[in-house]
């Protein structure tokens, strides 16, 4: 049983923009608004490098990945050829200009993926029992 939950309007997202919604666990949830004012819902999360997708370029039923340009379906999540991978889409419901997205997915979808480390913190890390670092390359 679907039950929905209200979690902005969409005067509350660009046109070709977006909004990010946080859950209590799990990655954001990012909301697209296109230039029919139909509305989207993907984990904020590029399958290529987990590049931040509601930071990207909304146009048509589309976004193109702010990091390496991967241009990802907002209907179903997936990337375009040749490109290859998917991230977790939301149900959305509008109501009026109510945006609603449903309370059940947002509790149980993705809850186990994260975003990639970047910047210093990454160089260094554990895998498994053992830790490991990453050392710059040497030079002549």
């Amino acid at each position: 049983m679907e039950h929905w939950i209200p979690v902005c309007t969409i005067d509350d997202i660009a046109v070709l923009g977006s909004r990010r919604i946080s859950r209590a666990k799990g990655l954001d949830i990012a909301v697209f608004r296109n230039d029919r004012d139909e509305v989207f819902a993907l984990l904020d999360r590029c399958p290529h490098k987990g590049g931040p997708l509601s930071q990207g370029i909304v146009f048509g039923t589309s976004v193109a990945c702010p990091l390496h340009n991967w241009t990802i379906d907002l209907e179903g999540g997936c990337a375009k050829a040749p490109d290859e991978g998917c991230t977790p889409k939301f149900s959305v419901k509008v109501t009026g200009s109510v945006v609603h997205l449903d309370t059940s997915e947002l509790a149980t979808l993705a809850l186990d993926l994260t975003r990639p480390r970047a910047g210093p913190v990454a160089s260094t890390g554990a895998v498994g029992d053992q830790t490991f670092e990453v050392q710059a390359p040497h030079t002549a």
